[in-house]
């Protein structure tokens, strides 16, 4: 017999070490299986399980135990990413903190080996938290992206690309991070609105005739000014345009220039020209062929370019100091107070600098084309299909790709410079020395590139190098391209892209089929969680207070189209208790000794209840079924919670009740077979989101009775194939008449408050011949749990009842003698009065544009779901008021 309740805190880690162990999570051998692989996108080494993980993760293995249980070749292949700037982040603050060690001093080969003992001891957690979620993954073949065989797939693309003239090295504006000393892409960089100023400066023409006004928010870079430029058409300058300014400070004479990029309305509409801190700058240069002057370090120092009372000092100490010299020498035409949008890199959160600086690019333009075409064709989709749009903006907007990072954790890029500076590129330092050595008629000495590559470089090649690519090996020929990615919507940039772009270019296939785009998940007020809001909800913390299966639940029930997921322990704990729900029903199928013989098959059934249930269960398999093949999975979850919950372990279970406690045999053991079967098809069908809970009750309910194929584990049984006759339309209508019968009858009850000992009779005044027979047929079941005295067919509905109808057929009950109607009509009035003035308080709110456009998303949402609540509490109330105006009159 099982426990009264399950633990899973005893159970979870049993059933996982066992399916582990068994090879469970492996794909079939089956040559004949169909392929179904899904890459999980590679956490990094550094993270611990969150909440965003755990949904991600959760909806993967949902597919994943769906489709193994469909029979197909199901590969989950796991792995961790080396996250090259957060790793090193960590590392470097952990010798700071141990003894104030400095990477550079300790040299790249100690650092590594430093960073390589960190990952081994401390990172990865993650891979053990993801086993405590349940994740099917098949860990025997777990990769790392800095693993040999990563490691060889980038050295081999690299070389393509730059072979094939996709990957180049250029003198470019960057983006770069003064505290890692590192380039990053755009897409790290962020855009954060900050206090700041306008500074209007004068810059005096060098013929001595006047000055001319600039404006500008970074006032230091004026050491490395080139021009100042003005718009072509405005009239106020056309007569300077090709004269020459004195900068101040520096001395230097700088031309005026006439450029589409000065903005007549802003400002002075003259701009400085800095082309080596500013992008578009940049382009000014080289349009007027401007020289570019970096004034700044790998620090965000001034360095030597810049007069000698500044070298050295930092950028924002050289900002005050030039404003000042500019005060003191009478060139300060004003100071404005500004809020504006200052970049910062999201690892650092420091101010990233335009940096000039020679890197290493991707071509990403040409490589972007046929992923366009890919997704614009239908040979990868979407799922929502609208984050089609965001994927398609970004790249048909796309800009060259910067891969070089300044770095040392990460791969190394496979170039070697000559003594002449000629770039030797190959995979091997052997290759090339070869090269050089032919370049040169001799062999010299060559110095490998410092620099190391991108993070998202490697995870861009994620789908097929972690199937063996570039050796064809059997697991890249039954298993790419990949069926499903499941990711967030915030790195379609970042990553989705870019495997569509090196896989479509490398192995002239789309990486995967369709994209499922999960939500982000924010607090029970839809806030976004936070450590400094006290908000954040830890998936491990979850799991010891309900469960596994519970969290997962929860999150694949409210993963549905919808950007946000509210997540909250009283959700969680709600549906927890569906896992009790079903775990008392087969305690209730245990107490009852409900066991299916082996002969056994639904189509049997005779009894109209069992029909019903047997129907209920083939329509809940096929709902459940088509949801998770379009990744639909709150509908499947949903699906699963309405059949359990109210069909199997409420509506079913409470009407066979007084059939397993009946005299006649033959319809208590059908009833008894019915009952096992149906949990047997329920289990099977739960298993995906509630693997724990279904596998201990599968264990124990092949110990009911006589033997019902319950051999292995339930992750590995077969998902049920319930033919559509299943579904009875005439026991369908004679048990939802009863049903609906019954709860609508509660709801009169509790509507009017009826005193729950009151036993008013039920009368069926119309019905057709086939509703009076099913009614009077169960009116003992009804009376018993209507709470009436009995069912009495009647020609019309008598003084003081209230009626109701269901499927046609009116019902009443007789309610006058059981409550005072004034007082009643009374109460009633008052409560639709009050829900009245709090829809009208919340709508009027909602029409305010100013609150739409300034609250906070998550208020707006919830106002909104306020106001739909108090409109369907206002029509249930006037509902029983006109039944009970009707039982007045």
């Amino acid at each position: 017999m099982l426990d009264k309740v399950f633990d899973p805190k005893s159970a979870e880690p049993r059933l996982y070490a066992a399916w582990e162990a068994s090879g469970a999570f492996a794909p079939t051998n089956d040559p004949e299986a169909e392929p179904f692989s899904i890459i999980m996108p590679p956490p990094n080494v550094t993270g611990s399980l969150h909440v965003g993980h755990a949904l991600n993760n959760t909806l993967q293995d949902v597919l994943v135990r769906f489709e193994r249980m469909r029979g197909k070749a199901a590969l989950w292949l796991p792995g961790t990413d080396h996250a090259g700037i957060a790793t090193q982040m960590v590392v470097e603050r952990q010798l700071a903190l141990a003894g104030n060690i400095n990477r550079r001093e300790m040299g790249r080969e100690n650092f590594l080996a430093e960073v390589w003992k960190w990952k081994a001891t401390s990172g990865g957690k993650i891979v053990e938290q993801l086993r405590r979620l349940g994740a099917s993954c098949d860990w025997s073949r777990e990769r790392f992206s800095l693993d040999e065989g990563s490691s060889c797939a980038v050295r081999k693309v690299f070389v393509t690309l730059f072979k094939e003239g996709l990957i180049y090295r250029d003198k470019r504006l960057v983006n770069w991070d003064p505290q890692f000393q590192t380039a990053i892409s755009d897409l790290e960089v962020e855009q954060r609105e900050i206090e700041g100023h306008f500074w209007h400066l004068a810059y005096p023409l060098a013929d001595g005739s006047g000055e001319i006004v600039v404006s500008t928010t970074r006032p230091e870079t004026m050491l490395g000014d080139a021009a100042v430029a003005v718009h072509p058409d405005d009239e106020r300058y056309k007569h300077l345009v090709g004269k020459g300014v004195i900068l101040p400070i520096v001395g230097r004479q700088i031309p005026i220039v006439a450029d589409e990029h000065a903005d007549p309305e802003k400002g002075s509409g003259a701009v400085k020209i800095t082309p080596a801190h500013d992008f578009d700058d940049f382009q000014v240069a080289r349009r007027h062929g401007l020289p570019m002057i970096n004034i700044l370090d790998e620090y965000a120092h001034v360095n030597e370019s810049a007069p000698q009372a500044y070298r050295g000092l930092d950028r924002f100490t050289a900002r005050a100091k030039v404003v000042d010299a500019c005060d003191a020498l009478g060139l300060l035409r004003g100071t404005e107070k500004i809020r504006h949008m200052v970049p910062h890199g999201d690892r650092s959160g420091v101010v990233v600098e335009p940096f000039l600086t020679d890197q290493w690019f991707v071509n990403a333009e040409v490589l972007a084309r046929p992923a366009i075409e890919a997704v614009v064709e239908g040979d990868t989709v979407f799922a929502p299909r609208h984050w089609e749009k965001t994927y398609l903006e970004w790249m048909r907007n796309i800009q060259p790709w910067t891969i070089s990072r300044q770095l040392w954790w990460g791969h190394r890029i496979p170039a070697w410079f000559g003594p002449d500076g000629t770039i030797f590129v190959e995979e091997t330092e052997e290759e090339a020395k070869a090269q050089a050595c032919a370049h040169y008629g001799r062999d010299e000495p060559l110095v490998q590139d410092e620099d190391v590559l991108d993070t998202w470089f490697s995870s861009a090649l994620w789908p097929f190098s972690t199937l063996g690519w570039p050796d064809k090996t059997p697991d890249l020929k039954r298993f790419y391209p990949t069926h499903t990615l499941v990711t967030g919507f915030d790195i379609i940039p970042f990553w989705v892209a870019r495997m569509m772009m090196q896989g479509l270019h490398l192995t002239e296939e789309v990486p995967f089929k369709r994209v499922f785009i999960n939500a982000l998940v924010r607090d029970a007020s839809g806030a976004k969680m936070s450590k400094s809001k006290g908000n954040v909800m830890d998936p491990l913390d979850l799991i010891d207070e309900f469960g596994a299966d519970a969290l997962r639940f929860t999150l694949t029930a409210m993963s549905g189209v919808t950007r946000d997921i509210k997540l909250s322990r009283q959700r969680i704990e709600g549906y927890r208790n569906l896992g009790t729900k079903l775990w008392n029903a087969t305690r209730f199928a245990q107490l009852n000794s409900c066991t299916r013989e082996t002969t056994f098959s639904p189509e049997l059934a005779r009894m109209p209840l069992n029909r019903w249930i047997v129907g209920e269960t083939a329509r809940a398999t096929k709902i459940v079924a088509s949801a998770l093949v379009e990744c639909d999975f709150s509908e499947a979850a949903d699906a699963l919670y309405r059949f359990i919950w109210n069909v199997f372990c409420d509506w079913y279970i409470e009407l066979s009740k007084p059939v397993l406690n009946g005299a006649d045999s033959a319809v208590r053991d059908e009833t008894r077979a019915v009952t096992a079967w149906v949990l047997d098809v329920t289990l099977k069908i739960l298993h995906p989101i509630m693997p724990f809970l279904t596998e201990e009750l599968w264990a124990e309910t092949a110990r009911l009775g006589a033997p019902r194929g319950h051999q292995g584990f339930i992750m590995t049984a077969a998902w049920p194939q319930l033919a559509e006759s299943l579904v009875d339309p005439a026991a369908d209508a004679e048990i939802r008449l009863i049903i609906d019968t019954i709860s609508e009858g509660r709801s009169v009850r509790q509507e009017l408050n009826i005193p729950p000992a009151a036993r008013p009779l039920l009368l069926v005044v119309e019905a057709s011949e086939t509703q009076r027979e099913a009614l009077t047929a169960n009116a003992q079941l009804i009376a018993r749990l209507l709470r009436v005295a009995d069912v009495r067919l009647v020609n019309a509905v008598p003084p003081g009842a209230v009626s109701y109808v269901i499927a046609g057929a009116t019902l009443a009950l007789p309610v006058a003698q059981f409550i005072e109607l004034t007082t009643e009509r009374n109460r009633l009035t008052k409560e639709i009065t009050s829900l009245g003035a709090e829809a009208d308080k919340l709508a009027k709110k909602l029409s305010n544009q100013d609150f739409i456009a300034r609250a906070p998303e998550h208020v707006v949402e919830d106002t909104r779901d306020r106001l739909a609540a108090a409109k369907a509490g206002q029509a249930k109330l006037e509902s029983a008021l006109t039944r009970l105006f009707a039982v007045l009159n």
